[in-house]
């Protein structure tokens, strides 16, 4: 079956339902939405692509909070028609992203691409306590289909919409050897059924005889069942003494026929594949390396390095050998990729080019969408440097070959050098973006002032600065908070009256200190005080703070107290206030940028209100109140001009645990002080054994959690339903048994029984 053709020749590499999506001028990116652009919207897009047309590299478009920036990158990708990545700092917003643009563009391949170390541990060592991380081994099926199905879609689709963390800056396959890899049959070949699962057992796929998973297969007489990792739904082959009659794409539980198809493209079961004759030069090339490396090891007396690494690289030589794959093959992806030490990996960013180039007739034909860009692209430029220095700890102990360094993410200017287009998104746009687009558009970069040794204020840097993009008007009509600068003296004291306020009002309230001893403090005096609070800070596990964040809005908690997580991306339309302490002690937390985005929380609820503690003006304390302000004097005019009456953010809430149970699922263990734990561990005072009436009733406040958290990760106990919560408790009831029929078209029957269960115990309280 295999055949001498461009790699990139897709004509027989795509099932027959998707051969339109060949050609760009018939599949189009379709946004489907009920409203148009509004408020600044259109003139900010309009400006964004003429630019785009006319071939400017970097675009920056300022967007304030709430002003509607998805919706605008949405129209954006409709009118440019071509492959477009999105990058987030986090996963989480990721997924908040991925979830809009696939509502957006249901017709069109929207895709989610997440690395497995944004939730798992990766391979460490840590000299200073002999102590060595092995790589966690627990990976999630759904993120390895997700980061198939984006690679399936750019190598076979023009209409592809990705929407990834940093992660995409890591290694993966070339385009060219990925497509190499793969099975392409269709209705009519003749080819005998065993040939075929040779071949797919060669792509690393499995033969079973009882019911198969993805990566699976299964030969009954003339029927293939094949499970690819990318899809949702399997394939059943049909054969007969002719070759293959039938291509069927069935249902996952009873394989009834959902569709018949006449070509099917099969992609590898894992990454990081190559062929025979590359995979045989690797091996040699890896023993070669590692000869050299035990000789320098025995050379400089360290014979336990020597023989560590010995003994780990020859047992994954020894799988490579045997089964083709390793765990840690990425770890020698640079043998396998064919590349030199420096020379940089392929990424996702290659995929991209691979598309735009197959389908658009250009690999420089696609956009990158940096969200939240002030954060994005210095954490982005920082990757490179965190992970080289993981690596070399364990390539001087012994536990990888140095080539395993060149597994790594891109460095900021090969990035950089990638990206044709990059349109830069953010409410507080940083320094970095803005120079790129002086750079991009000749105009004279604004330096800090020698005198003054200080940098140039955001505001000044916008007004001086041409071509930026800015939408500043919500078509909400809500406006920027209103500002209060109040002493630090009896700040805590003063912020438990408001907090009253807004409890009273079912309001929720954000609090930004500058410590974590201090958020945790802050949080148990609330506590103590008969509040509903929760800090939320770095040591917390990224999917506990979502948690948390949920519990906010639907009223488990009324307080998070936090540091600098308050910021980008944190729509909570529940949160009326927010109090910032400390605020004019100027830096990383209180600079005038983190003012801003924090200040943005408030912005989406009517009554929005922001309290500054602080006993003295400080220069970005002074910028960040002038340029609300401004656009709050902004938005009353042209609220009052279109007869728009602000209202506050409708949106649906949240159920939680959804996000852990579909995505770490079995990761959880039990135990305060013991087991796996999505906290890091505490640095205040300690929490064991420490029960409360309200952590009774919530399992939540002042950072305490159960010993069970996948239980904690619930709705409130039926019991625990204030009479006042009627409506609430039937859109409770309404979510919780969409999710259940959700649960059961999954087959997750155990989960189905937990929330029928809980529906009933809500039914009879609301009843009663």
């Amino acid at each position: 079956m295999t055949e001498d053709v461009d790699p990139f020749d897709l004509s027989k590499a795509l099932e027959g339902a998707a051969k339109a999506h060949l050609d760009p001028s018939i599949s189009k990116f379709r946004l489907e939405a009920d409203y148009g652009p509004a408020g600044d919207q259109e003139s900010a897009i309009e400006k964004t692509l003429s630019q785009l047309r006319k071939s400017q590299s970097r675009c920056v478009m300022l967007g304030v909070t709430g002003s509607g920036k998805t919706f605008a990158m949405a129209n954006i990708i409709e009118a440019l028609n071509i492959p477009t990545l999105i990058l987030s700092h986090n996963k989480t917003l990721s997924r908040q992203l991925w979830q809009e643009m696939s509502g957006l563009f249901p017709e069109n391949a929207v895709e989610y691409f997440v690395s497995h170390y944004d939730y798992y541990q990766p391979e460490a060592y840590l000299p200073k306590r002999d102590l060595y991380i092995e790589k966690e081994l627990s990976m999630n099926e759904r993120i390895e289909q997700e980061r198939f199905s984006t690679v399936a879609s750019l190598v076979s689709r023009p209409d592809v919409l990705a929407v990834a963390t940093v992660s995409a800056i890591y290694g993966l396959n070339p385009p060219e050897t990925f497509l190499q890899q793969h099975v392409r049959l269709h209705v009519g070949q003749q080819v005998e059924p065993q040939a075929v699962v040779k071949e797919l057992v060669g792509l690393q796929y499995r033969r079973v005889t009882g019911e198969i998973t993805r990566g699976e297969l299964r030969l009954r007489g003339e029927v293939l069942d094949l499970w690819m990792p990318s899809r949702d739904d399997p394939l059943r082959i049909q054969f007969d003494l002719d070759g293959i009659t039938r291509i069927h794409v069935c249902e996952a539980v009873s394989w009834e026929s959902i569709d018949e198809i006449e070509e099917v493209w099969i992609h590898p079961k894992e990454f990081f594949m190559t062929g025979r004759e590359r995979f045989e030069k690797a091996l040699d090339d890896i023993e070669i390396e590692l000869q050299q490396r035990i000789d320098f090891f025995e050379a400089a007396g360290k014979d336990l390095e020597a023989h560590r690494l010995e003994s780990k690289t020859r047992y994954d030589l020894d799988l490579l050998r045997e089964i083709g794959h390793c765990r840690s093959i990425e770890n020698y992806s640079m043998h396998f990729d064919g590349r030199t030490f420096g020379e940089r990996p392929y990424c996702l960013l290659d995929f991209f080019a691979a598309c735009a180039e197959t389908f658009h007739g250009s690999k420089e034909k696609f956009l990158v969408i940096m969200d939240e860009s002030h954060v994005t692209l210095p954490q982005l430029g920082g990757m490179y440097h965190g992970d080289r220095s993981r690596k070399e700890n364990l390539i001087e102990h012994g536990f990888r070959l140095p080539s395993a360094a060149e597994n790594r993410p891109l460095m900021g200017h090969e990035f950089q050098s990638l990206v044709p287009q990059m349109l830069y998104v953010s409410a507080t746009p940083g320094e970095r973006e803005l120079r790129q687009l002086c750079e991009t558009t000749g105009q004279p970069i604004q330096e800090a002032d020698p005198a003054e040794k200080r940098k140039p204020l955001l505001k000044d840097a916008l007004g001086e600065i041409k071509g930026i993009s800015r939408m500043e008007i919500r078509p909400t009509g809500l406006l920027d908070p209103a500002i209060e600068v109040r002493p630090t003296e009896g700040q805590v004291q003063d912020l438990l009256d408001e907090i009253t306020l807004c409890s009273n009002n079912d309001e929720r309230v954000l609090v930004t200190v500058m410590t974590i001893k201090f958020a945790e403090e802050v949080a148990d005096y609330l506590q103590r005080m008969g509040v509903k609070a929760h800090y939320l800070h770095s040591e917390i596990d990224t999917l506990e703070r979502s948690e948390i964040i949920k519990a906010l809005r639907i009223g488990h908690i009324d307080v998070i107290v936090g540091i600098n997580l308050l910021r980008e991306g944190l729509d909570i339309p529940e949160v009326s206030l927010v109090a910032i302490f400390d605020a004019d002690k100027e830096g990383f937390l209180r600079n005038e940028r983190s003012l801003l985005q924090t200040i943005g929380r408030a912005s989406r609820n009517q009554n929005g209100r922001v309290i500054l503690y602080a006993d003295s003006m400080g220069r970005a304390m002074e910028s960040a109140i002038s340029q609300t302000i401004e656009r709050r004097q902004m938005q009353i005019e042209h609220n009052e001009q279109h007869g728009i009456t602000p209202k506050t953010i409708q949106k649906p809430l949240p159920v939680m645990g959804i996000e852990a149970e579909e995505l770490l699922a079995g990761t959880a263990g039990k135990g305060v002080t013991g087991g796996k734990r999505f906290v890091g561990g505490y640095s205040g005072q300690t929490r064991v054994g420490r029960e409360d009436d309200l952590v009774k009733k919530f399992d939540l406040g002042a950072g305490s959690w159960g010993d069970d958290i996948v239980a904690n990760l619930s709705q409130p106990s039926p019991d625990n339903v204030p009479e006042d919560m009627g409506d609430s408790v039937s859109r409770l009831i309404d979510r919780l048994r969409k999710e259940m029929n959700q649960a059961a078209d999954r087959l997750d029957f155990e989960k189905a029984a937990t929330i029928r269960d809980r529906i009933f115990q809500l039914e009879n309280s609301n009843s009663n």
